[in-house]
C-alpha cells in the first residue's frame, strides 16, 4: 500500500497564485469610514475647545475685539464668591444625587431581576424617564412642587410642605435632587440589570442550601459580582450630575437669587447673557479639569475597591 502526499491544486499549469490584497482593501475601507467622523469631531468639538481656551486668556464679552489679559481671569475665579458658591452647590448636588441614584436604581434592578410577573413590561416602564426631555419633565415637577404638593400638605396638615419647595434655598436643592434622581435612575437600572444577569444562579442555589440570608447573599455574592457595573454607574452618575443644567433651569432658574446656581448654569448665564465670555471661558477650562480629575480619582479608587471585594 502506498501513501500519497497531498498537494495543492494547481490553478494554472506553470503559474503562481497572485498575492492577496485583502489587508490593503481593509485598511482603505477603515480609513474611509473613520475619516468623516474624525473630521466632524475635529471641526465641531476640538476647534471650539481650542478657541475656548484662547478666549479664556482674553477679556472678550462675546462680541467685538478682545484684549489679552494673561491669567487674570483664572486668578479672579478663586476670589469670586458667586463662582465659589456655584462650585459648592454643584458638588453638593452631585454627591447626594450620585449616592441616592445608585441606591435607588440598584434596589429596583434587584426587584426587576427577580421572579416577578410582568417583568419585561415593568422594565420598559421604568426606562421611560430616560427618553423624556428633562426640560419638559422639569416643568411638570415644577408645577407639582409649587402647586400640587403644597395643596396636598395643607389638607393633611403638614405645615413644612404647605409652601413651595422652590421658594427657599434650603429646600430648593432637595427638589432638584429628587428630579435628578428620578430622571437618571432609569439608565442606571438598565446597567445594574445587565450586571445582575451575569451572576450564575448556581451560586444562589448553593447559598440557599447553606442557609444564607438574603442580605448575606447580596453582600457576599451579588455586590462583589457586579462591582464593575457599580463602578461604571458611580463614575457616569458623578460626571453627569457635575454638569447638571436642565433640571435647575426648569425648576428654579438658579434662584432664589443665585442660591441654586450650578457651575454649568453660571457659565451659560455669565458667558452668553452677562458679557463675561472670556471670564466664563476660563471658568469652563477649570471646570473641565475638575471633572476629569474627579473622574480619574474616582475610577482608580473604585477599581481598587473591586479588587479588595
Amino acid at each position: 500500500m502506498t501513501m500519497q502526499t497531498p498537494t495543492r491544486p494547481d490553478t494554472r499549469a506553470g503559474q503562481d497564485e497572485p498575492p492577496r490584497r485583502t489587508g490593503v482593501r481593509l485598511a482603505n475601507a477603515y480609513y474611509l469610514m473613520v475619516l468623516p467622523a474624525f473630521l466632524l469631531f475635529f471641526v465641531f468639538h476640538t476647534i471650539p475647545v481650542i478657541q475656548g481656551v484662547y478666549y479664556s486668556f482674553t477679556d472678550s464679552p462675546g462680541y467685538g475685539p478682545a484684549n489679552f489679559v494673561g491669567f487674570r481671569n483664572y486668578l479672579a475665579l478663586f476670589t469670586d464668591p458667586r463662582v465659589l458658591h456655584a462650585y459648592w452647590f454643584t458638588f453638593l448636588i452631585a454627591a447626594v444625587a450620585t449616592v441616592l441614584v445608585n441606591i435607588v436604581s440598584l434596589g429596583i434592578a434587584i426587584g426587576l431581576n427577580g421572579r416577578i410577573k410582568f417583568k419585561n413590561g415593568l422594565r420598559g416602564i421604568y426606562f421611560i424617564p430616560n427618553v423624556l426631555a428633562i426640560l419638559v419633565v422639569g416643568y411638570i415637577f415644577n408645577y407639582l412642587f409649587s402647586n400640587s404638593l403644597p395643596a396636598l400638605a395643607e389638607k393633611i396638615g403638614i405645615d413644612a410642605l404647605s409652601t413651595s419647595l422652590l421658594t427657599k434655598a434650603s429646600t430648593a436643592w432637595i427638589a432638584i435632587v429628587i428630579l435628578a434622581v428620578w430622571q437618571s435612575a432609569a439608565f442606571n437600572i438598565i446597567i445594574y440589570i445587565a450586571g445582575l444577569q451575569t451572576v450564575p444562579t448556581e451560586m444562589y442555589e448553593a447559598a440557599n442550601l447553606d442557609g444564607a440570608s438574603a442580605w448575606r447573599q447580596f453582600r457576599s455574592i451579588t455586590f462583589p459580582m457586579i462591582a464593575g457595573f457599580f463602578t461604571i454607574n458611580m463614575v457616569l452618575s458623578l460626571k453627569g450630575f457635575l454638569q447638571i443644567f436642565d433640571h435647575i433651569v426648569a425648576l428654579t432658574g438658579g434662584g432664589p437669587g443665585t442660591d441654586t446656581e450650578s457651575v454649568a448654569l453660571l457659565i451659560y448665564k455669565g458667558g452668553f447673557q452677562g458679557g463675561e465670555y472670556g471670564y466664563q471661558s476660563a471658568n469652563s477650562v477649570i471646570f473641565f479639569i475638575v471633572i476629569v480629575g474627579f473622574s480619574i480619582v474616582q475610577l482608580r479608587v473604585l477599581r481598587r475597591r473591586e479588587v479588595e471585594v
